[in-house]
């Protein structure tokens, strides 16, 4: 049991070195070796969960995009009417994005850069079901606009990663009346005017 243990123990550190070193330094400038110094572990040990960098990344891509989508729906219920549901969901993804910083700031690394493959990518996809069922039944409903997912996302969803990088910057300080004039905005960009 302590060597199953240990095993997760080395895993968990090679995937928050992964995640520290990508964020400071960017993915080409974090080797390997780099990443078992910092996870206290030698560079060869990386190899008995990983193929390779790319591999450590693209499943450092999907934890914490399966921890953020986990997060995100916590408290959803796909029974609840459109705007209540999109509301639950923003503010959860907000307050993942403002308290869990390191995690959303590789995520936003990772959907802005070509870093991760395209099959990762989709298994990252996969994770936000919910919330496409949710634009769908929207949509259905002739509550939301008739854009894609991307389009929606873009509008309602990555102007979080602009607020977080801005309040981890200190130009800005999220509290909670930002909070709700922010997701106001959200909503009324992806709303069908009546």
């Amino acid at each position: 049991m302590a060597a199953l243990q240990k095993s997760i123990d080395k895993r968990n550190a090679l995937i928050n070195a992964t995640i520290e070193l990508v964020n400071n330094d960017g993915f080409h400038a974090t080797p390997m070796s780099k990443i078992a110094k910092m996870a206290c572990v030698s560079p060869a040990t990386i190899y008995l969960y990983f193929e390779n960098k790319q591999d450590l990344v693209n499943k450092t891509y999907i934890e914490v995009k399966a921890s953020y989508t986990a997060y995100a729906f916590a408290t959803y219920n796909d029974t609840m009417p459109v705007e209540e549901g999109f509301e639950v969901i923003w503010k959860r993804i907000a307050e993942f994005k403002l308290k869990e910083c390191a995690n959303a700031m590789f995520l936003a690394q990772c959907d802005n850069t070509p870093m991760i493959d395209e099959e990762s990518r989709q298994e990252g996809i996969k994770h936000l079901q919910p919330l496409l069922d949710l634009w769908a039944r929207g949509k259905k409903e002739g509550i939301i606009k008739p854009l894609s997912d991307y389009m929606l996302y873009a509008y309602a969803i990555n102007p979080l990663s602009f607020l977080m990088i801005t309040q981890n910057r200190g130009s800005v300080k999220m509290d909670k009346e930002e909070l709700e004039e922010a997701y106001q905005a959200a909503w009324s960009s992806i709303k069908v005017c009546n």
